[in-house]
């Protein structure tokens, strides 16, 4: 990456982390408009990724069930949430192009997941799950792209993300392991050996999310999904780590604590 491609996205994350965290520590409402607006915009770069026109009716059906199912969400309506985000898959199949219906219909489960995964895992005055979540992610894009660039050798996953590395796949996830630690000890949370699976499990997550984006992007041939973001790209780009963690932290949490303790039930061991 240039050097003034990084030095954007290193001013853009000083503007995005503080205030992703400030709304996570706000919760409600604020969250959960934050979370919808961010799924919208995907919902918006992977139409236009994906479909080359027509996207009018695809991203009106997709918008309206998006914001149908994370207010049901937010008044802890999770099940309703899936079944809308379900009926509006089926109904943008019907109205996707033949030769790409697959590929658009997954616009509304990927899109609803950026949105459901973390109203769901705050819900429980899940503030520190969040944060949890949040330092994983970022610790293991961040020390990833420098363990890569000063490490190198095999490379990861070469046909579908030339420039990732196994060394910087690994020292991503030793740094999120220790970072998370860190961020559990400050919670005053007690099983760290489970917390520390945890984040091996989340960072894995996170870049298989990185990995899978990659691919898309590869498929459609595109560098960016958008340039919303400087130095970044869209938010696909920005997002591909932390909706694969946030997913699968948001089923553990809802496993282990029920509708009622998503955040709890990743945590507390």
């Amino acid at each position: 990456m240039p050097g003034g491609d990084l030095a954007l996205r290193v001013c853009s994350a000083l503007v995005l982390a503080p205030l992703a965290v400030g709304v996570a520590y706000v919760g409600g409402w604020p969250f959960a408009l934050f979370w919808s607006l961010a799924a919208l915009g995907v919902l918006w770069e992977w139409t236009a990724l994906v479909m080359p026109a027509d996207r009018r009716s695809v991203r009106m059906t997709g918008a309206a069930s998006l914001a149908l199912a994370f207010a049901l969400a937010a008044t802890d309506h999770l099940l309703a949430a899936i079944i809308v985000l379900a009926m509006a898959t089926l109904a943008t199949v019907a109205l996707a192009p033949g030769e790409r219906r697959i590929w658009v219909a997954g616009a509304i489960p990927y899109a609803g997941a950026i949105g459901l995964a973390p109203i769901v895992l705050r819900s429980d005055d899940g503030f520190l799950a969040i944060i949890f979540v949040f330092a994983i992610v970022w610790t293991t894009d961040i020390v990833a792209y420098f363990v890569g660039r000063a490490v190198g050798g095999p490379k990861l996953m070469p046909q579908v993300s030339p420039k990732k590395t196994w060394s910087g796949a690994i020292g991503g996830t030793v740094a999120a392991i220790v970072v998370a630690l860190a961020v559990a000890k400050a919670g005053g949370l007690a099983g760290l050996f489970a917390i520390a699976v945890l984040a091996l499990v989340l960072s894995v997550c996170a870049q298989a999310g990185d990995l899978f984006e990659s691919f898309l992007k590869r498929r459609f041939n595109v560098k960016d999904t958008s340039h919303i973001i400087p130095g970044h790209g869209g938010l696909m780009d920005r997002l591909d780590g932390f909706v694969a963690a946030a997913v699968m932290a948001t089923l553990i949490g809802l496993v282990r604590g029920g509708f009622e303790a998503p955040g709890r039930g990743l945590l507390v061991w």
